[in-house]
Protein backbone atom coordinates (compact mmCIF):
# COMPACT_ATOMS: atom_id res chain seq x y z
CA UNK A 1 0.00 0.00 0.00
CA UNK A 2 1.39 3.38 -1.03
CA UNK A 3 1.62 5.84 1.85
CA UNK A 4 1.46 9.63 1.89
CA UNK A 5 1.74 12.42 4.40
CA UNK A 6 -1.30 14.12 2.86
CA UNK A 7 -3.99 12.90 0.48
CA UNK A 8 -6.32 15.56 -0.88
CA UNK A 9 -9.69 14.34 -2.13
CA UNK A 10 -10.68 16.66 -4.96
CA UNK A 11 -8.54 18.47 -7.53
CA UNK A 12 -10.42 21.78 -7.68
CA UNK A 13 -9.01 25.19 -6.68
CA UNK A 14 -8.93 24.35 -2.98
CA UNK A 15 -7.60 20.84 -3.49
CA UNK A 16 -4.81 21.45 -5.97
CA UNK A 17 -3.61 24.59 -4.17
CA UNK A 18 -3.54 22.70 -0.87
CA UNK A 19 -1.59 19.88 -2.54
CA UNK A 20 0.98 22.23 -4.06
CA UNK A 21 1.47 24.07 -0.76
CA UNK A 22 1.85 20.72 1.00
CA UNK A 23 4.54 19.69 -1.47
CA UNK A 24 6.32 23.00 -0.96
CA UNK A 25 6.42 22.25 2.77
CA UNK A 26 8.02 18.87 2.18
CA UNK A 27 4.98 16.60 2.51
CA UNK A 28 4.62 13.55 0.29
CA UNK A 29 1.31 14.43 -1.32
CA UNK A 30 -1.34 12.99 -3.62
CA UNK A 31 -4.58 14.32 -5.08
CA UNK A 32 -7.55 12.08 -5.86
CA UNK A 33 -9.71 13.31 -8.74
CA UNK A 34 -12.59 11.58 -10.56
CA UNK A 35 -13.52 14.01 -13.35
CA UNK A 36 -11.27 16.96 -14.15
CA UNK A 37 -8.28 18.67 -12.61
CA UNK A 38 -9.18 22.22 -11.72
CA UNK A 39 -12.62 21.19 -10.52
CA UNK A 40 -15.86 22.94 -11.36
CA UNK A 41 -14.20 26.37 -11.30
CA UNK A 42 -11.75 25.83 -14.14
CA UNK A 43 -13.88 23.44 -16.15
CA UNK A 44 -17.54 24.34 -15.60
CA UNK A 45 -17.67 27.50 -13.53
CA UNK A 46 -15.53 30.57 -12.95
CA UNK A 47 -13.31 30.35 -16.02
CA UNK A 48 -15.51 29.18 -18.91
CA UNK A 49 -18.27 31.59 -17.90
CA UNK A 50 -15.78 34.46 -18.05
CA UNK A 51 -14.82 33.37 -21.55
CA UNK A 52 -18.49 33.38 -22.57
CA UNK A 53 -19.03 36.79 -20.98
CA UNK A 54 -15.98 38.14 -22.79
CA UNK A 55 -17.48 37.05 -26.10
CA UNK A 56 -20.71 38.78 -25.13
CA UNK A 57 -18.80 41.93 -24.18
CA UNK A 58 -17.00 42.05 -27.52
CA UNK A 59 -20.32 41.47 -29.30
CA UNK A 60 -21.87 44.32 -27.32
CA UNK A 61 -19.12 46.75 -28.27
CA UNK A 62 -19.23 45.65 -31.90
CA UNK A 63 -22.98 46.27 -32.08
CA UNK A 64 -22.48 49.67 -30.44
CA UNK A 65 -19.50 50.69 -32.56
CA UNK A 66 -21.15 53.97 -33.55
CA UNK A 67 -21.00 55.08 -29.92
CA UNK A 68 -17.21 55.12 -30.33
CA UNK A 69 -17.09 56.83 -33.73
CA UNK A 70 -16.64 53.56 -35.61
CA UNK A 71 -18.51 52.02 -38.51
CA UNK A 72 -18.57 48.29 -39.13
CA UNK A 73 -19.62 47.30 -42.64
CA UNK A 74 -22.02 44.40 -42.87
CA UNK A 75 -24.15 42.69 -40.25
CA UNK A 76 -22.64 41.74 -36.93
CA UNK A 77 -23.57 38.17 -36.04
CA UNK A 78 -22.19 35.44 -33.81
CA UNK A 79 -21.55 31.73 -34.18
CA UNK A 80 -22.85 29.91 -31.07
CA UNK A 81 -20.65 26.89 -31.69
CA UNK A 82 -17.55 29.05 -32.04
CA UNK A 83 -18.39 31.00 -28.86
CA UNK A 84 -18.73 27.74 -26.91
CA UNK A 85 -15.61 26.27 -28.54
CA UNK A 86 -13.52 29.25 -27.42
CA UNK A 87 -14.82 28.89 -23.86
CA UNK A 88 -14.02 25.18 -23.79
CA UNK A 89 -10.56 25.88 -25.20
CA UNK A 90 -9.80 28.29 -22.38
CA UNK A 91 -10.88 25.68 -19.83
CA UNK A 92 -8.85 22.99 -21.54
CA UNK A 93 -5.71 25.11 -21.43
CA UNK A 94 -6.05 25.74 -17.71
CA UNK A 95 -6.96 22.12 -16.98
CA UNK A 96 -3.71 21.06 -18.60
CA UNK A 97 -1.92 23.77 -16.65
CA UNK A 98 -3.09 22.36 -13.31
CA UNK A 99 -1.72 18.96 -14.29
CA UNK A 100 1.61 20.57 -15.13
CA UNK A 101 1.76 22.38 -11.78
CA UNK A 102 1.04 19.20 -9.83
CA UNK A 103 3.69 17.29 -11.76
CA UNK A 104 6.18 20.12 -11.32
CA UNK A 105 5.67 19.97 -7.56
CA UNK A 106 5.89 16.16 -7.51
CA UNK A 107 2.29 15.70 -6.42
CA UNK A 108 0.86 12.32 -7.43
CA UNK A 109 -2.58 12.20 -9.05
CA UNK A 110 -4.77 9.20 -8.30
CA UNK A 111 -7.70 8.83 -10.73
CA UNK A 112 -11.04 7.68 -9.37
CA UNK A 113 -13.62 8.11 -6.63
CA UNK A 114 -12.35 8.27 -3.07
CA UNK A 115 -13.84 6.94 0.13
CA UNK A 116 -12.29 7.26 3.58
CA UNK A 117 -12.57 3.68 4.81
CA UNK A 118 -10.95 4.49 8.13
CA UNK A 119 -8.83 7.24 9.63
CA UNK A 120 -5.56 7.21 7.70
CA UNK A 121 -6.86 5.17 4.75
CA UNK A 122 -8.45 6.11 1.43
CA UNK A 123 -9.88 3.60 -1.00
CA UNK A 124 -10.08 4.77 -4.60
CA UNK A 125 -12.37 3.01 -7.08
CA UNK A 126 -13.07 3.58 -10.76
CA UNK A 127 -15.32 6.59 -11.36
CA UNK A 128 -19.02 5.76 -11.37
CA UNK A 129 -20.27 9.29 -11.95
CA UNK A 130 -20.44 10.15 -15.63
CA UNK A 131 -18.40 13.26 -16.27
CA UNK A 132 -20.20 16.11 -17.97
CA UNK A 133 -19.10 16.41 -21.58
CA UNK A 134 -16.88 17.54 -23.11
CA UNK A 135 -14.43 16.16 -20.54
CA UNK A 136 -10.72 16.97 -20.63
CA UNK A 137 -8.51 13.91 -21.23
CA UNK A 138 -7.38 11.98 -18.18
CA UNK A 139 -3.83 13.20 -17.45
CA UNK A 140 -0.95 10.93 -18.33
CA UNK A 141 0.81 9.12 -15.50
CA UNK A 142 -2.08 9.05 -13.03
CA UNK A 143 -2.10 6.31 -10.42
CA UNK A 144 -4.84 3.66 -10.55
CA UNK A 145 -7.65 2.73 -8.21
CA UNK A 146 -6.57 1.04 -5.00
CA UNK A 147 -6.08 1.58 -1.29
CA UNK A 148 -3.75 4.32 -0.11
CA UNK A 149 -2.57 5.32 3.36
CA UNK A 150 -2.28 8.91 4.54
CA UNK A 151 -1.40 10.53 7.85
CA UNK A 152 -3.69 13.42 6.95
CA UNK A 153 -6.71 13.46 4.64
CA UNK A 154 -8.11 16.73 3.28
CA UNK A 155 -11.64 16.64 1.85
CA UNK A 156 -11.97 19.20 -0.94
CA UNK A 157 -14.82 17.74 -2.95
CA UNK A 158 -16.59 20.99 -3.81
CA UNK A 159 -20.29 21.40 -4.52
CA UNK A 160 -22.97 20.71 -7.11
CA UNK A 161 -26.12 22.56 -8.22
CA UNK A 162 -29.01 22.55 -5.78
CA UNK A 163 -32.11 20.87 -7.20
CA UNK A 164 -35.65 21.89 -6.26
CA UNK A 165 -38.29 19.14 -6.14
CA UNK A 166 -40.52 19.21 -9.20
CA UNK A 167 -38.07 21.43 -11.12
CA UNK A 168 -35.34 18.88 -11.67
CA UNK A 169 -32.95 19.72 -14.52
CA UNK A 170 -33.33 17.38 -17.50
CA UNK A 171 -30.41 18.65 -19.58
CA UNK A 172 -32.71 19.69 -22.42
CA UNK A 173 -35.34 22.21 -21.35
CA UNK A 174 -34.39 22.78 -17.72
CA UNK A 175 -30.69 23.58 -17.37
CA UNK A 176 -28.10 23.93 -14.65
CA UNK A 177 -24.94 25.93 -15.28
CA UNK A 178 -23.48 22.87 -17.01
CA UNK A 179 -25.94 22.89 -19.91
CA UNK A 180 -26.07 26.70 -19.99
CA UNK A 181 -22.36 26.76 -20.85
CA UNK A 182 -22.51 24.43 -23.84
CA UNK A 183 -25.81 25.02 -25.67
CA UNK A 184 -26.07 23.53 -29.14
CA UNK A 185 -28.13 26.56 -30.10
CA UNK A 186 -28.76 29.76 -28.19
CA UNK A 187 -32.34 30.03 -26.90
CA UNK A 188 -34.43 32.97 -28.04
CA UNK A 189 -36.11 33.18 -24.65
CA UNK A 190 -34.98 32.18 -21.18
CA UNK A 191 -36.21 32.08 -17.59
CA UNK A 192 -33.51 32.30 -14.93
CA UNK A 193 -34.54 31.03 -11.52
CA UNK A 194 -32.31 32.69 -8.92
CA UNK A 195 -30.49 36.04 -8.99
CA UNK A 196 -27.23 35.22 -7.28
CA UNK A 197 -23.92 35.43 -9.13
CA UNK A 198 -24.53 32.35 -11.31
CA UNK A 199 -28.04 33.32 -12.34
CA UNK A 200 -27.24 36.94 -13.06
CA UNK A 201 -24.12 36.13 -15.09
CA UNK A 202 -26.09 33.82 -17.36
CA UNK A 203 -28.96 36.31 -17.57
CA UNK A 204 -26.48 38.99 -18.62
CA UNK A 205 -24.74 36.73 -21.14
CA UNK A 206 -27.85 35.48 -22.90
CA UNK A 207 -29.51 38.91 -22.91
CA UNK A 208 -26.44 40.46 -24.54
CA UNK A 209 -26.55 37.70 -27.15
CA UNK A 210 -30.15 38.60 -27.96
CA UNK A 211 -32.37 36.37 -25.84
CA UNK A 212 -35.49 37.59 -24.04
CA UNK A 213 -34.65 36.99 -20.38
CA UNK A 214 -36.79 36.91 -17.24
CA UNK A 215 -35.15 36.57 -13.82
CA UNK A 216 -37.24 35.20 -10.95
CA UNK A 217 -35.94 35.79 -7.40
CA UNK A 218 -37.74 34.59 -4.27
CA UNK A 219 -36.16 37.27 -2.04
CA UNK A 220 -37.13 40.95 -2.16
CA UNK A 221 -33.75 42.04 -3.54
CA UNK A 222 -31.92 41.16 -6.72
CA UNK A 223 -28.38 39.97 -5.93
CA UNK A 224 -29.46 39.26 -2.33
CA UNK A 225 -26.01 39.26 -0.71
CA UNK A 226 -25.07 42.68 -2.07
CA UNK A 227 -25.62 46.12 -0.58
CA UNK A 228 -29.21 47.19 -1.31
CA UNK A 229 -28.17 50.45 -2.95
CA UNK A 230 -25.71 48.70 -5.26
CA UNK A 231 -28.27 46.03 -6.12
CA UNK A 232 -30.79 48.75 -6.99
CA UNK A 233 -28.34 50.41 -9.40
CA UNK A 234 -27.59 47.04 -10.99
CA UNK A 235 -31.29 46.25 -11.33
CA UNK A 236 -31.95 49.54 -13.07
CA UNK A 237 -29.17 48.81 -15.57
CA UNK A 238 -30.41 45.27 -16.22
CA UNK A 239 -33.96 46.45 -16.79
CA UNK A 240 -32.72 49.14 -19.16
CA UNK A 241 -31.04 46.37 -21.15
CA UNK A 242 -34.39 44.61 -21.41
CA UNK A 243 -34.09 41.97 -18.68
CA UNK A 244 -37.39 41.42 -16.92
CA UNK A 245 -36.93 41.01 -13.16
CA UNK A 246 -39.45 39.56 -10.73
CA UNK A 247 -38.43 39.75 -7.05
CA UNK A 248 -40.33 38.42 -4.03
CA UNK A 249 -41.52 35.78 -6.47
CA UNK A 250 -41.12 32.01 -6.54
CA UNK A 251 -41.52 29.41 -9.25
CA UNK A 252 -44.22 26.99 -8.08
CA UNK A 253 -44.54 24.75 -11.11
CA UNK A 254 -42.81 24.09 -14.42
CA UNK A 255 -44.51 22.33 -17.32
CA UNK A 256 -42.52 21.15 -20.31
CA UNK A 257 -43.57 21.05 -23.94
CA UNK A 258 -41.69 19.80 -26.97
CA UNK A 259 -39.64 22.97 -27.36
CA UNK A 260 -40.04 24.99 -24.22
CA UNK A 261 -41.27 25.43 -20.67
CA UNK A 262 -44.14 27.21 -18.96
CA UNK A 263 -43.42 28.31 -15.41
CA UNK A 264 -46.09 29.27 -12.92
CA UNK A 265 -44.81 31.95 -10.56
CA UNK A 266 -46.34 33.45 -7.43
CA UNK A 267 -45.40 36.70 -5.71
CA UNK A 268 -45.44 37.42 -1.98
CA UNK A 269 -48.97 38.82 -2.22
CA UNK A 270 -50.36 35.66 -3.75
CA UNK A 271 -50.51 36.95 -7.30
CA UNK A 272 -49.87 34.30 -9.94
CA UNK A 273 -48.80 34.44 -13.57
CA UNK A 274 -47.29 32.14 -16.15
CA UNK A 275 -44.03 32.63 -18.03
CA UNK A 276 -43.16 30.81 -21.23
CA UNK A 277 -39.66 30.41 -22.64
CA UNK A 278 -37.54 28.02 -24.65
CA UNK A 279 -35.32 27.17 -21.68
CA UNK A 280 -35.17 27.58 -17.90
CA UNK A 281 -31.91 27.84 -15.95
CA UNK A 282 -32.09 26.69 -12.33
CA UNK A 283 -29.57 28.76 -10.40
CA UNK A 284 -30.79 28.40 -6.83
CA UNK A 285 -27.47 27.73 -5.16
CA UNK A 286 -25.21 24.75 -4.61
CA UNK A 287 -24.85 21.94 -2.07
CA UNK A 288 -21.67 20.36 -0.76
CA UNK A 289 -20.46 17.03 -2.14
CA UNK A 290 -20.42 15.06 1.10
CA UNK A 291 -22.04 11.85 -0.11
CA UNK A 292 -20.32 8.46 -0.38
CA UNK A 293 -17.11 9.64 1.25
CA UNK A 294 -17.46 7.55 4.40
CA UNK A 295 -17.81 10.62 6.60
CA UNK A 296 -20.91 9.49 8.50
CA UNK A 297 -19.40 6.14 9.47
CA UNK A 298 -16.35 7.92 10.86
CA UNK A 299 -18.45 10.36 12.86
CA UNK A 300 -17.35 13.49 10.99
CA UNK A 301 -19.66 16.34 12.03
CA UNK A 302 -21.99 17.58 9.29
CA UNK A 303 -24.18 20.66 9.57
CA UNK A 304 -26.55 22.05 6.93
CA UNK A 305 -25.04 19.81 4.30
CA UNK A 306 -21.41 20.85 4.83
CA UNK A 307 -18.53 19.60 6.95
CA UNK A 308 -17.97 21.41 10.25
CA UNK A 309 -14.41 22.69 10.75
CA UNK A 310 -12.64 24.82 13.34
CA UNK A 311 -11.60 27.55 10.90
CA UNK A 312 -8.21 25.94 10.32
CA UNK A 313 -9.61 23.05 8.30
CA UNK A 314 -9.72 20.55 11.20
CA UNK A 315 -12.85 18.44 11.63
CA UNK A 316 -13.89 16.80 14.88
CA UNK A 317 -12.05 13.63 13.77
CA UNK A 318 -8.24 13.88 14.10
CA UNK A 319 -6.46 13.38 10.80
CA UNK A 320 -9.44 14.44 8.67
CA UNK A 321 -9.68 18.00 7.34
CA UNK A 322 -12.06 19.87 5.03
CA UNK A 323 -11.72 22.98 2.87
CA UNK A 324 -13.62 24.88 0.20
CA UNK A 325 -17.30 24.61 -0.70
CA UNK A 326 -17.70 21.34 1.17
CA UNK A 327 -16.66 23.17 4.36
CA UNK A 328 -19.39 25.79 4.05
CA UNK A 329 -19.97 29.30 2.74
CA UNK A 330 -18.96 31.52 1.18
CA UNK A 331 -18.66 29.04 -1.66
CA UNK A 332 -15.98 30.81 -3.67
CA UNK A 333 -12.85 29.50 -5.37
CA UNK A 334 -10.54 32.08 -3.79
CA UNK A 335 -11.87 31.23 -0.35
CA UNK A 336 -11.18 27.55 -1.03
CA UNK A 337 -7.63 28.27 -2.18
CA UNK A 338 -6.76 30.26 0.92
CA UNK A 339 -8.41 27.71 3.19
CA UNK A 340 -6.22 25.07 1.57
CA UNK A 341 -3.08 27.02 2.43
CA UNK A 342 -4.23 27.62 6.02
CA UNK A 343 -5.11 23.95 6.46
CA UNK A 344 -1.77 22.62 5.19
CA UNK A 345 0.25 25.14 7.18
CA UNK A 346 -1.73 24.13 10.27
CA UNK A 347 -0.83 20.48 9.63
CA UNK A 348 2.82 21.56 9.31
CA UNK A 349 2.65 23.29 12.67
CA UNK A 350 3.20 26.79 11.32
CA UNK A 351 1.49 29.71 13.08
CA UNK A 352 -1.91 30.14 11.43
CA UNK A 353 -5.16 31.89 12.15
CA UNK A 354 -8.68 31.34 10.89
CA UNK A 355 -9.73 33.24 7.82
CA UNK A 356 -11.81 36.36 8.43
CA UNK A 357 -14.73 35.69 6.11
CA UNK A 358 -15.78 39.34 6.33
CA UNK A 359 -12.70 40.15 4.27
CA UNK A 360 -13.40 37.73 1.41
CA UNK A 361 -14.42 39.67 -1.71
CA UNK A 362 -17.30 38.63 -3.93
CA UNK A 363 -17.49 39.38 -7.64
CA UNK A 364 -20.24 39.03 -10.23
CA UNK A 365 -19.09 39.40 -13.83
CA UNK A 366 -22.33 40.55 -15.41
CA UNK A 367 -22.71 43.81 -17.33
CA UNK A 368 -22.41 45.98 -15.29
CA UNK A 369 -20.04 44.15 -12.98
CA UNK A 370 -20.68 43.99 -9.22
CA UNK A 371 -18.04 43.57 -6.51
CA UNK A 372 -17.99 43.87 -2.74
CA UNK A 373 -16.14 43.11 0.47
CA UNK A 374 -17.12 43.43 4.11
CA UNK A 375 -20.36 44.64 5.65
CA UNK A 376 -23.17 46.26 3.72
CA UNK A 377 -24.55 49.49 5.12
CA UNK A 378 -27.55 47.63 6.54
CA UNK A 379 -25.44 44.87 8.10
CA UNK A 380 -23.08 47.40 9.66
CA UNK A 381 -26.00 49.18 11.30
CA UNK A 382 -27.46 45.85 12.45
CA UNK A 383 -24.10 45.09 14.07
CA UNK A 384 -24.42 48.28 16.12
CA UNK A 385 -22.02 50.52 14.25
CA UNK A 386 -22.60 54.22 13.75
CA UNK A 387 -21.53 54.56 10.14
CA UNK A 388 -20.21 57.11 7.73
CA UNK A 389 -21.08 56.27 4.13
CA UNK A 390 -19.29 57.56 1.05
CA UNK A 391 -20.56 57.38 -2.52
CA UNK A 392 -19.06 58.33 -5.84
CA UNK A 393 -20.80 57.91 -9.22
CA UNK A 394 -19.05 56.79 -12.39
CA UNK A 395 -20.37 59.88 -14.18
CA UNK A 396 -17.94 61.96 -12.12
CA UNK A 397 -14.88 60.03 -13.32
CA UNK A 398 -13.03 61.05 -16.48
CA UNK A 399 -11.79 57.55 -17.33
CA UNK A 400 -15.28 56.08 -17.02
CA UNK A 401 -16.68 58.70 -19.38
CA UNK A 402 -13.83 58.13 -21.85
CA UNK A 403 -14.55 54.39 -21.78
CA UNK A 404 -18.19 55.04 -22.54
CA UNK A 405 -19.11 53.56 -19.14
CA UNK A 406 -20.61 56.48 -17.17
CA UNK A 407 -23.12 54.39 -15.18
CA UNK A 408 -22.09 52.93 -11.85
CA UNK A 409 -21.36 53.63 -8.21
CA UNK A 410 -18.61 53.09 -5.64
CA UNK A 411 -19.77 53.00 -2.03
CA UNK A 412 -17.75 52.77 1.19
CA UNK A 413 -18.91 52.16 4.75
CA UNK A 414 -16.82 53.32 7.73
CA UNK A 415 -17.12 53.06 11.50
CA UNK A 416 -17.75 56.67 12.47
CA UNK A 417 -15.96 56.22 15.81
CA UNK A 418 -12.69 54.66 14.65
CA UNK A 419 -12.43 55.29 10.92
CA UNK A 420 -12.27 51.54 10.27
CA UNK A 421 -13.32 50.52 6.77
CA UNK A 422 -16.22 48.13 7.34
CA UNK A 423 -17.20 47.47 3.75
CA UNK A 424 -16.85 48.52 0.12
CA UNK A 425 -19.40 47.95 -2.63
CA UNK A 426 -19.25 48.70 -6.34
CA UNK A 427 -21.27 48.39 -9.52
CA UNK A 428 -19.96 49.37 -12.93
CA UNK A 429 -17.23 48.68 -15.47
CA UNK A 430 -14.21 46.68 -14.25
CA UNK A 431 -15.14 46.86 -10.56
CA UNK A 432 -14.12 43.22 -10.15
CA UNK A 433 -10.55 44.40 -10.82
CA UNK A 434 -10.88 47.35 -8.43
CA UNK A 435 -12.26 45.67 -5.32
CA UNK A 436 -8.94 44.12 -4.30
CA UNK A 437 -7.64 47.57 -3.38
CA UNK A 438 -10.21 47.77 -0.62
CA UNK A 439 -9.56 44.14 0.36
CA UNK A 440 -5.89 44.95 0.92
CA UNK A 441 -6.86 48.07 2.86
CA UNK A 442 -9.15 46.09 5.16
CA UNK A 443 -6.55 43.39 5.78
CA UNK A 444 -3.98 46.03 6.67
CA UNK A 445 -6.55 47.69 8.97
CA UNK A 446 -6.17 50.90 7.03
CA UNK A 447 -8.05 53.92 8.37
CA UNK A 448 -9.94 56.56 6.46
CA UNK A 449 -7.09 59.02 7.03
CA UNK A 450 -4.54 56.73 5.39
CA UNK A 451 -6.83 56.12 2.42
CA UNK A 452 -7.44 59.84 2.03
CA UNK A 453 -3.70 60.49 1.83
CA UNK A 454 -3.07 57.70 -0.68
CA UNK A 455 -2.32 58.99 -4.19
CA UNK A 456 -4.43 57.28 -6.88
CA UNK A 457 -3.21 57.53 -10.49
CA UNK A 458 -5.04 59.73 -12.99
CA UNK A 459 -6.88 59.01 -15.17
CA UNK A 460 -8.08 55.69 -13.74
CA UNK A 461 -11.29 54.18 -12.49
CA UNK A 462 -9.54 53.68 -9.15
CA UNK A 463 -9.85 57.41 -8.46
CA UNK A 464 -13.51 56.72 -7.66
CA UNK A 465 -12.38 54.59 -4.73
CA UNK A 466 -10.51 57.59 -3.35
CA UNK A 467 -13.41 59.95 -3.95
CA UNK A 468 -15.82 57.58 -2.22
CA UNK A 469 -13.63 57.64 0.89
CA UNK A 470 -13.42 61.42 0.74
CA UNK A 471 -17.19 61.66 0.35
CA UNK A 472 -17.77 59.66 3.54
CA UNK A 473 -16.10 62.54 5.38
CA UNK A 474 -17.54 65.41 3.37
CA UNK A 475 -14.37 65.99 1.36
CA UNK A 476 -15.18 64.71 -2.15
CA UNK A 477 -13.73 66.87 -4.91
CA UNK A 478 -15.39 65.84 -8.18
CA UNK A 479 -19.02 65.59 -7.20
Amino acid sequence: MSSYDIIVIGGGPGGYVAAIRAAQLGFKTAVVEREHLGGICLNWGCIPTKALLRSAEVFHYATHAKDYGLTLNGTMTFDPAAVVKRSRGVSGQLNTGVGFLLKKNKVDVIWGEAKITKVGEVTVSAPTKAAFQPQAPVPKGVLPAGTYAAKNIIVATGARPRVLPGIEPDGKLIWTYFEAMVPQTFPKSLIVMGSGAIGIEFASFYRTMGAEVTVVEVLPQLLPVEDAEIAAVARKRFEKQGIRILTSTKVTKVEKSANGVTATVEDDKGGKQTLTAERLISAVGVVGNIDNLGLEALGVAIERGTIVTDGLGRTNVPGIFAIGDVAGPPMLAHKAEHEGVICVETIKGLPTHAMDKAKIPGCTYCHPQVASVGLTEAKAKEAGYTVKVGRFPFIGNGKAIALGEPDGLVKTVFDAKTGKLLGAHMVGAEVTELIQGFVVAMNLETTEEELMHTVFPHPTLSEMMHESVLDAYGRAIHV
